[in-house]
């Protein structure tokens, strides 16, 4: 009935639009063989959202802590400059 979804079957070739169904069986079919174990993290401790969201200063100090990383003003990073050149 779908012309789009038959091309798609039929057609060997990759495209984008396939590519997350692509993705989700390759997911599934590796934590059916126990090769990977998938874990809900509540919204506070998903990290990644540093890098994929808008966040408000709290939020993006705590997840920079989290990751183990140092948030820097422009007159330390020209400290640290001028240490190195020294």
């Amino acid at each position: 009935d779908n012309k789009s979804a038959i091309a798609l079957c039929c057609n060997n070739v990759q495209h984008s639009r396939s590519k997350h169904i692509d993705i989700r069986y390759f997911i599934k079919e590796q934590v059916e063989n126990g090769a990977i174990e998938l874990y809900f993290f509540n919204t506070e401790y998903q990290l990644a959202d540093l890098f994929t969201k808008s966040l408000g200063r709290d939020r993006i100090e705590s997840l920079i802590n989290k990751l183990g990383m140092r948030s820097f003003t422009p007159e330390s990073l020209k400290q640290l400059t001028n240490e190195v050149d020294e």
